[in-house]
């Protein structure tokens, strides 16, 4: 077993092999231009492109004309929202969201509130879901975009998309998606969800890092998006720039092995995931953040009171895990989507996220469970407060 065991999976994945090994040719064999349209080098290229816009069109069960390349998640919901609330503005200027969003989600939206959006974020219940209900009584004829993520990216919680996206379509609003860390580890069809706009990273399911896509419906609506990227006419003028080949390329071929795996790898992260709850719930004073079925089928997050996560972390530098989400790692401030699900600011101080994957291996997960058991037990032996509560319960 190699150490130190990568437990930090809903933060990135290793590219795998498979994958770049379809990126190789297109760094110094087939290196033209996409857009170059009158030498061989620029359809090479282009065919590159085209055959990874299928592959990702077949993962999500979408049309490949609907698929535009992008950086990753934070810039399809960039555009996404930004490009919504510009082209539909005439219609109204309400959109909703959730107070358990990536920062990519609700900092756009804060952003456009100053310009005039007016933006609804729903509360959840304790595990993180929200009430359709409340969502439904939330749209007005104003409202132009719903934005919910299919699953949350500290928690695992996952929404009851499909109720949402068929909410939205009776009521006429158009539906985004980040599924950042849902694409390519549970089944997402864009019909049978109703969803309008999907934000994909490449990096959350073994493929390169600065790629992603976003997701945009062509018919039943078809839905605009005004270009948020001006320089050029790449990706239908969604988003202008040169494409990234070699990434795209990658992407493609990681979307064909979830295709492959997804059924064997859910069963097995599942089970893993099942383990590693009821073996760290035996440990007193614990709790589960995220719904307990609902969820991501690798992820696991847990409050170990009267423990210092940074402190637990330092410890056990021979497994990588992590206090929540990669983007807000450097803030001192307690999670927002602990905070949202009403956890106070000591237990999102005592909370580690847990996450595996492909290359996880049951060993590893027996030894996670072993080594985060003592070293929660060895803090605890030194906490004042912990002290405390035995002697009153005594």
């Amino acid at each position: 077993m190699k150490l130190p065991v990568y437990m930090d999976y809903n933060a990135t994945t290793p590219v795998d092999p498979r994958v770049l090994e379809a990126m190789l040719p297109y760094f110094c064999e087939v290196f033209g231009n996409a857009s170059s349209s009158n030498h061989k080098y620029g359809w090479e290229a282009e065919e590159a492109v085209s055959k990874a816009r299928r592959q990702v069109a077949d993962l999500i069960g979408a049309r490949s004309s609907e698929i535009i390349f992008t950086a990753g998640s934070t810039e399809s919901n960039n555009i996404s929202i930004k490009g919504v609330a510009e082209m539909y503005s005439e219609k109204g200027n309400h959109i909703i969201t959730c107070k358990t969003e990536h920062k990519a989600i609700l900092e756009t939206c804060e952003y456009l509130e100053k310009k005039g959006i007016e933006v609804t974020y729903l509360d959840t219940d304790g595990t993180g879901l929200i009430n359709t209900e409340e969502l439904s009584g939330a749209i007005t004829d104003k409202t132009i975009l719903v934005s919910l993520m299919t699953g949350n990216n500290e928690i695992g919680t996952m929404q009851p998309v499909e109720e949402i996206g068929k909410l939205c379509k009776e009521r006429n609003v158009i539906f985004h998606s980040d599924a950042t860390q849902s694409v390519g580890k549970v089944p997402i069809n864009v019909n049978k969800l109703g969803i309008d706009l999907m934000s994909i990273s490449a990096h959350k399911f073994y493929g390169p890092k600065g790629i992603g896509a976003l997701y945009v419906r062509s018919k039943e609506p078809r839905v605009k998006v005004s270009k948020q990227t001006h320089g050029g006419s790449q990706e239908k003028g969604m988003r202008s720039g040169t494409l990234n080949v070699p990434g795209i390329a990658g992407f493609g071929k990681a979307c064909e092995l979830s295709i492959e795996l997804m059924e064997t790898e859910m069963k097995k992260h599942t089970e893993y995931r099942d383990r590693m709850i009821n073996e760290l719930l035996k440990i007193e004073n614990t709790i589960l953040n995220g719904h307990r079925e609902k969820r991501l089928p690798n992820n696991i997050n847990l409050s170990f009171a009267y423990t210092d996560a940074d402190a637990v972390i330092s410890e056990l530098k021979d497994i990588a895990v992590s206090t929540g989400s990669a983007c807000t790692s450097a803030s001192i401030a307690p999670s927002h989507v602990l905070t949202a699900i009403g956890r106070n600011k000591e237990n999102a101080h005592c909370t580690l996220r847990i996450s595996f994957g492909r290359f996880t291996t049951e060993e590893e997960v027996d030894y996670t469970i072993r080594r985060i058991r003592e070293t929660v037990e060895n803090h605890r032996s030194n906490s004042p407060l912990y002290k405390i509560s035995k002697e009153e319960f005594k």
